[in-house]
């Protein structure tokens, strides 16, 4: 087998993770690119191949139920080939048609008899006319398949952002998210700006962008000189206004990027981060061990629904919750989670929000402040959580958020959608206790 075969039998392989087994694709992929031996420019392609067909799936589908009398006689990783293959004929440039129709033939060979039926399903699909999808006479139909979202979200987006903006939304998700990275120190930017051929960030003053790149192999990544984060994620620490001798709570805080940049602001003060798993407060210590602010961050296996059960009153300065949320925001970085929600879900989380958010306010000194942030872009786990706290709680006020990007400000709070800087999509809001 070639490179090439290779590849693609690598991207089928995840694909399979992907779509069987509910693996996230990020972690999937990453877990097979680590222990594959294939060259950095064949990693390039599977990692192409994954995102692409994921992202793409339900216009894929709609394609091959032209083509397929009956999808569920295939064999499922069957089917997935078809899919990878058509995203590499309909998106993919610079591979010829009969390359990938041979590499497909190839790879169904370890079925037995079904390297003909791919064989003449890619070629009905290069050689006839394929159908139009502007065809489609219901427009949220219409929608999900152009845009490969489901029909709810196509719907809830509508509703909430309107038609025009809403298609700009889903237009921007199909386009690759860029690498984003945090400097540590913020009088290195320039610097680090040319040694890394990046240009600034539109949204955040320590925020450095490139289309593509990886950043987790620079040595300023190694030596602690940069972190990755997205560029919206980067305005988080920057509202609490840290002094540098508080005691900041982190509710919600693994992986840890949020959690290292309010440490980077502390000078004796302390930065206590919690998450229900040990591994992930692992994640935490290391991240914050390699930035060099391990001194300033405590971490703890706490459900933050319990804080003040176990910490009482008026312990700390100021709290961050950054709250499990749909992530309908990061749909460019993990494109297969539009396809394991459904509308119910935004109910469900805005209840576990506000539960986090009762819990751990009594344990904010008076006159401290909370910034709640999530990174999805639906009212139910934005406004509304903010509407429904501050209703319960009469000794809260929300706090006005700026920046300098007057687009992202809308009623006090920052909210950026996916095409205004090609950013994660995130929510930032903010209250005071006042008595």
């Amino acid at each position: 087998m070639n490179k090439k075969k290779t590849a693609r039998s690598l991207a089928l392989m995840v694909l399979g993770q992907i779509f069987e087994e509910g693996a996230y694709s990020n972690l999937a992929l990453h877990q097979a690119l680590k222990a594959s031996s294939l060259s950095e420019k064949d990693k390039g392609l599977v990692t192409e191949l994954v995102y692409g067909t994921v992202m793409r799936k339900i216009t894929l589908e709609w394609y091959l139920a032209h083509v397929i009398e009956d999808r569920n006689k295939l064999d499922s990783w069957v089917y997935h080939l078809l899919m990878l293959s058509l995203y590499q004929i309909l998106y993919l440039d610079k591979i010829p048609n009969h390359a990938i129709v041979n590499e497909a033939v190839e790879l169904a060979k370890k079925g037995r008899g079904v390297d003909k039926f791919v064989n003449a399903i890619l070629r009905k699909l290069i050689d006839n006319e394929r159908p139009d999808i502007t065809t489609i006479k219901r427009k949220n139909k219409r929608f999900s398949v152009q845009y490969s979202l489901p029909v709810w979200l196509v719907k809830k987006l509508i509703d909430e952002y309107g038609e025009e903006r809403a298609i700009k939304i889903f237009e921007s998700l199909l386009i690759r998210n860029k690498a984003s990275v945090r400097v540590v120190n913020s009088q290195n930017v320039e610097v680090l700006k040319e040694e890394m051929q990046a240009e600034l960030s539109l949204l955040s003053d320590v925020g450095l962008v490139k289309p593509s790149g990886h950043f987790a192999g620079t040595n300023a990544f190694i030596e602690g000189r940069i972190t990755i984060q997205d560029e919206s994620s980067q305005l988080v620490a920057p509202t609490l206004n840290l002094q540098g001798d508080e005691v900041v709570l982190d509710a919600c805080a693994a992986p840890g990027g949020k959690t290292a940049h309010i440490a980077s602001y502390l000078t004796t003060g302390t930065v206590i981060a919690l998450d229900l798993y040990e591994h992930k407060l692992a994640l935490i210590e290391q991240n914050a061990d390699r930035i060099g602010v391990a001194d300033k961050v405590v971490t703890k296996k706490l459900d933050a629904r319990k804080v003040f059960q176990d910490f009482g009153a008026d312990v700390f300065d100021k709290i961050l919750v950054d709250a499990p949320c749909s992530g309908i925001g990061l749909l460019r970085r993990k494109p297969d989670i539009k396809y394991s929600k459904e509308a119910a879900d935004f109910e469900t989380l805005q209840q576990i929000q506000l539960e986090i958010l009762d819990n751990v306010c009594q344990s904010l000194k008076k006159g401290g402040i909370i910034t709640y942030s999530t990174c999805t872009i639906v009212a139910e786990e934005n406004y509304q959580v903010v509407e429904a706290f501050l209703a319960k709680h009469p000794n809260f006020t929300q706090v006005r958020l700026e920046h300098k990007r007057k687009d992202i400000l809308q009623d006090g709070c920052i909210l950026i959608t996916p095409e205004l800087y090609g950013s994660d999509g995130f929510f930032i809001s903010q209250f005071q206790r006042i008595s």
